[in-house]
């Protein structure tokens, strides 16, 4: 890769050479990242100090994270209101679920096949580091993501002409389909290997488990793929929302007739937006599906997971990428941290989020980031800003 990057460097000429590489490095040191996390981190976390479950835990943190960032595109940049989010994480995960469990048992007619060193949260296991495994899964994570994506198409280009509150029961509605029709329309998993091999693929799209949830899947989730997506949805979103692109969405956000005035297409980066953002949660649920401890059921996937994300984009900040990730780690640590307390565990976290609303009602970092100038002074200087400003 490097050869032919090189080579293509070489044909572009200096100034384009150099663009090519700035725009390829960034995405070259989000994989190196993610590979040291899962060859560092992990061993250190599981082995060194014993915290399995932490490891489960900054799993999951790393998944909210892409669920956050990705919704802010559309509730954050854009200014609309979709509370459907889950819906496009269930489409995701559950297509990936059918490829890899009923792929890996017409080639090898068993699920249960080990990936690599990176598709493990396992530590000293002797395997290589990539096997075939591990592409079937990517693969299917991206299918997750490209299908969730035909989904955002599908509800945003008839939806995304709407505002406000209508928009908020279109993805609602959409949500509550796709959980119910996964639940009351589909079959139960195939477990016969001559079973799956002599049933047509569009069947088995239907074997999904219904009701009872798509068991038996295997673990392919890894440190590395969830933090490879988690810094790759973190570059993209910054990267959108420094440029030309990122400044019409959010003019659409402060005022959408003005924006339109402009010469902006409102309509059109509304919908591409809400496709990147359904395409990215989409991945999500693909690495949701295939987490250790994880039976993927619809029923977790519905109005109340799509909440519990908006909330985390609210309390970052609406438009502040980095205050979802800090909303999400949050968010995601505090109910499991309340567990001492497990009778009013739910109470003491309403109570804790009502608080923080009342005191930030814009949210830890309003539109600021954590490592702009102005952010600091939104979370340390309110107050006096208000006192010059009489």
């Amino acid at each position: 890769m490097a050869w032919s990057l090189s080579s293509r460097a070489s044909q572009l000429g200096p100034p384009a050479a150099w663009s090519l590489v700035r725009g390829v490095l960034p995405f070259l040191a989000c994989v190196a990242v993610a590979i040291l996390a899962q060859v560092i981190l992990k061993p250190f976390l599981i082995t060194t100090l014993g915290w399995d479950f932490a490891a489960k835990m900054i799993v999951d943190v790393g998944i909210n994270i892409v669920l956050a960032v990705s919704l802010t595109l559309v509730n954050g940049f854009t200014g609309q209101f979709s509370i459907g989010h889950a819906a496009f994480m269930a489409v995701g995960g559950y297509t990936a679920a059918a490829i890899v469990y009923y792929g890996s048992y017409r080639i090898a007619g068993n699920p249960d096949l080990a990936g690599g060193v990176l598709s493990s949260m396992l530590v000293g296991r002797e395997a290589p580091w990539f096997t075939p495994h591990d592409l079937l899964f990517l693969v299917a994570m991206l299918a997750g993501g490209v299908v969730a994506a035909l989904c955002g198409y599908l509800v945003g280009l008839p939806s995304l002409r709407l505002k406000g509150d209508y928009l908020a029961i279109v993805t609602l509605g959409f949500g509550e389909i796709v959980r119910v029709l996964i639940q009351s329309q589909t079959g139960d998993v195939l477990y016969d290997p001559e079973e799956i091999a002599q049933t047509p693929a569009w069947k088995l799209a239907g074997s999904l488990g219904g009701s009872l949830g798509f068991s038996g899947l295997p673990f392919y989730t890894s440190f590395f793929w969830v933090y490879l997506l988690v810094l790759v949805t973190l570059l993209l979103a910054w990267r959108i929302k420094n440029s030309s692109y990122g400044r019409a969405l959010i003019s659409i956000r402060e005022d959408e007739i003005a924006s339109e005035a402009m010469g902006v297409d409102t309509t059109r980066f509304k919908i591409r937006a809400f496709v990147l953002s359904a395409f990215l949660a989409g991945c999500a649920g693909a690495l949701f599906a295939h987490t250790v401890g994880v039976q993927l059921n619809a029923a977790e996937l519905g109005f109340v997971k799509s909440f519990d994300i908006i909330i985390m984009v609210v309390l970052g900040g609406l438009g502040s990428i980095s205050g979802a990730v800090i909303a999400a780690i949050i968010l995601t640590i505090l109910p499991e941290a309340l567990r001492g307390v497990a009778e009013y565990r739910m109470v003491a976290y309403a109570v804790a989020l009502i608080v923080m609303m009342l005191v930030r009602p814009k949210g830890l970092l309003g539109v600021h980031e954590v490592w702009e100038r102005a952010a600091w002074d939104w979370l340390l200087g309110a107050s006096k800003r208000k006192g010059a400003g009489r």
